[in-house]
């Protein structure tokens, strides 16, 4: 077995007295002494610090790069503004999903963010297809995520202008003598910052930020339960190279120019499979949000099966919600049980557990657009 990596962060994390288990190659922190559930409210109510510093950064720069990285990403690109960010997805020639991404268009170059178990191959991938004419480039920078309705508070005092950013919005400032790069996003369905800072500079910056009386450092656990009650898929989990973004209900993500009839439709990999879905609906089965009653959670892997005992789908990430004091789930299910109020059934120790379908995200999100 190889050795576990570690992020800038690691000595931190010991010192802050973290529960540390292994995370897409890295030793990371599952929880602190406060607890999974008392962090996930603390990011709920006052603000919450992440370190997501295991995650790829990735400088993509030369010629025409958003139509170069439009041959790679459904995505509308071209069109994306100078300091936006967009989601994006990395699909296959089958129409499955590579990873997912955020993309921010930084002027010079374009700045990608990629899942940490999945950004030796995206690397890869973008070298393979880019090389040739665009510069990819991994950054050593360390990432934290600050988050939760508080998050403002604390940016308001150490940086002001990168208050004025709104959700999906992207600069360059200076805190603290480092130069940041600052998102107004986040995983946890609340306002808050990511913020790219110098490996080497990272540790101090942290300190400087769990100074503030609003913040407490958060672990993976608290971090799973707050995306999953924002209804935020997990690359490997809710979605992987078997799923389509149609059957993952991310039809959002495809931008318009891209679909058929756009100015730009297609041109990316697996565009024939996924824009057929996309216009004919006739995909077989859907990801969507599941709520038990009672206290215990449904985890992932649990068959779920309809009123007959018949086999309909999968729980993909389940957990017990602390926001709303019920279980909650995603998972997919055939498109006849896909529609809200709908019931299944999950197997749970041999018993079937009622749960009902319904919309997410299961908490209002706290984003915000000015």
């Amino acid at each position: 077995m190889s050795e576990l990596k570690q992020t800038p962060l690691h000595a931190l994390h010991l010192k802050l007295g973290a529960k540390m288990v292994p995370f897409a190659g890295y030793e990371m922190p599952v929880q602190y002494p406060l607890g999974v559930k008392k962090e996930h409210e603390h990011t709920r109510q006052k603000c919450g610090l992440f370190d997501v510093s295991h995650m790829g950064q990735i400088s993509v720069s030369g010629n025409n790069v958003a139509e170069a990285l439009e041959t790679l990403i459904p995505a509308d690109l071209v069109e994306l503004a100078k300091g936006a960010q967009r989601y994006g997805l990395f699909t296959s020639t089958e129409g499955g999903i590579i990873d997912d991404l955020m993309v921010v268009n930084a002027g010079d170059h374009f700045y990608l963010v990629v899942n940490a178990a999945c950004k030796d191959q995206d690397l890869a991938h973008l070298r393979l297809n880019l090389a040739s004419t665009h510069e990819v480039e991994t950054l050593d920078r360390g990432l934290l995520a600050l988050q939760g309705p508080q998050a403002r508070d604390v940016m308001q005092r150490l940086c002001p202008e990168a208050c004025e950013l709104v959700f999906m919005q992207h600069g360059r400032f200076t805190i603290a003598g480092q130069e940041v790069w600052v998102s107004r996003s986040g995983y946890t369905g609340e306002d808050g910052f990511e913020i790219s800072v110098a490996a080497d500079a990272c540790e101090a910056f942290a300190e400087r930020l769990l100074a503030e009386p609003e913040v407490e450092a958060i672990g993976l656990g608290a971090r799973d339960s707050l995306r999953l009650e924002a209804g935020l898929c997990l690359y490997g989990h809710d979605m992987d190279m078997q799923t389509t973004p149609v059957e993952a209900g991310l039809i959002w993500a495809i931008g318009k120019p891209r679909r058929h009839g756009g100015e730009r439709a297609g041109g990316f990999p697996g565009a024939d499979v996924i824009l057929h879905q996309v216009d004919a609906k006739d995909h077989t089965r859907k990801r969507v949000g599941l709520l038990a009653d009672g206290r215990a959670p449904v985890r992932e892997g649990a068959t779920l099966v309809d009123e007959a005992g018949n086999e309909i789908g999968v729980v993909t990430s389940g957990s017990f919600g602390p926001s709303i004091g019920k279980p909650v789930a995603m998972g997919y299910v055939t498109r006849e049980l896909e529609a809200p109020q709908s019931t299944v059934y999950a197997v749970v120790r041999g018993k079937q557990l009622p749960m009902v379908v319904t919309t997410m995200p299961f908490v209002k999100p706290g984003y915000y657009r000015g």
